[in-house]
């Protein structure tokens, strides 16, 4: 069924549509955000940018993700949903609010990425209790449906509220108050959903009353044991497994590709011109989501043809080779056509993960794989960035960093293909 189609049959229900507008206009709102804070991070023109920065910002976009995913389950399986979906919109303005008061006033750098990371700790939350909110507001025969509608609708909204901060950025210049105003209207946003969730009956979203659920601090303790046991049911389970490594592989590669892009057009290509290098920046994320929203219709597609087992690797494969081609000459060009292979192909390579999970993993253990799922897919691409600020040198022209993308994309191929490649059955004598 295509997306289109999937979109208006969940559409028809009125509780959906309101937990689907909260999602749109949160995510549009986090569009501006991120792009508020990347900006400042790394293309302000009165900083210096480097490759150990950059590593730097994206722990503070990423890392919350990671930490706290395994553990705000214990608390939106307790708290009223709904609740969260009112109150945290509140919290997190109040937080943006600080957080522009605190690049206003001029105060230390990481007072402020404190204070984002404060932001991104509370939209984990949100994210968390929109996700568990939806079995709530669909039928169980169009819960699909919602699930592959909802995550690529919110992921477009946060394209098009970071083509907003860009277009505002322009407006209200790079420095401390452009960047705080960005910030002041992302909360203003966010608050936007508050008033659609309160639309919403506070019991509608759940939990239901469990007297047999155990204490949140014994749940916690429990969170570690839980993910072992559901990395090890992973294991048991070949093609997920081989599927989410192949997911967390493309996330570290891509996440060194875009290290490497952000210090060549900060360095290379424009000679220090921040701006200049934010519009070049701009219009690669621009052909990464164009690749993106192609993947969503051509995946489909291409696993049925080829079966996802081929897929997956043919979209590896593909990756490696030709952004290695593009990006490797160091021309300007060539990264706008890499950010939109390296969309299509990480896009097909998530939605590919999503599934096999889904229709392989015992449902007792789907929400510990999806908190592993969520800390290597965000744990990876800080790693990469790591990784980055070790080997790329001042104005980012590095083969080793080319030849580590352009490799190991096909090796991560080979290696899914090798998992998943059914045993040879032995004669019987």
């Amino acid at each position: 069924m295509s997306f289109v189609a999937d979109l208006r049959i969940v559409l028809k229900g009125r509780d959906f549509r309101r937990l689907f507008g909260t999602r749109l206009v949160s995510q549009f709102s986090d569009g501006i955000f991120q792009f508020a804070v990347t900006g400042f991070a790394f293309f302000s023109p009165e900083k210096q940018t480097t490759a150990l920065a950059v590593a730097a910002g994206m722990a503070v976009l990423f890392l919350p993700y990671s930490v706290l995913g395994p553990f705000v389950g214990v608390f939106i399986d307790r708290w009223s949903r709904r609740q969260i979906l009112v109150i945290a919109p509140m919290v997190r303005g109040t937080l943006l609010l600080a957080a522009a008061a605190l690049l206003v006033a001029g105060v230390p750098e990481p007072l402020f990425y404190a204070a984002a990371l404060a932001v991104l700790g509370v939209n984990r939350f949100f994210m968390a209790a929109l996700g568990a909110s939806l079995p709530h507001v669909v039928p169980p025969e169009r819960l699909m449906a919602a699930n592959a509608v909802t995550p690529t609708s919110g992921t477009a909204m946060t394209f098009v509220g970071a083509g907003l901060g860009f277009l505002l950025r322009e407006t209200f210049g790079g420095g401390a108050y452009g960047t705080a105003l960005l910030l002041v209207i992302s909360g203003v946003v966010f608050g936007m959903s508050a008033l659609i969730a309160r639309t919403m009956e506070r019991s509608l979203l759940g939990p239901s009353y469990d007297p047999d659920r155990p204490q949140a601090r014994e749940a916690v303790r429990n969170v570690v044991v839980g993910l072992v046991d559901g990395a090890r049911h992973l294991l048991g389970h070949r093609r997920a497994a081989a599927t989410m490594g192949a997911m967390a592989a493309h996330r570290f590669l891509y996440g060194m590709a875009t290290a490497l892009g952000i210090i060549l057009y900060r360095y290379y290509f424009t000679d220090g011109d921040a701006e200049a290098a934010l519009r070049g920046i701009g219009v690669v994320v621009a052909t990464s989501g164009v690749g993106y929203t192609l993947a969503i219709v051509l995946t489909p597609w291409a696993t049925e043809r080829f079966t996802l087992e081929r897929w997956v690797p043919m979209a590896l494969a593909a990756a490696g080779l030709v952004s290695g081609a593009l990006i490797l000459p160091f021309q300007e060009w060539g990264l706008p056509v890499a950010g939109f292979v390296l969309g299509i192909a990480g896009q097909s390579v998530k939605i590919c993960a999503d599934t096999a999970v889904q229709r392989d993993v015992e449902d007792a253990y789907l929400g510990r794989s999806f908190s592993i799922y969520d800390m290597l897919f965000n744990g990876m691409y800080v790693l990469a960035a790591a990784l980055s600020a070790v080997i790329l040198p001042p104005d980012g022209r590095s083969y080793l960093a080319v030849a580590i993308i352009a490799l190991g994309y096909p090796v991560a191929a080979l290696i899914y293909r090798l998992v998943v490649r059914p045993p040879v059955p032995t004669p019987s004598p």
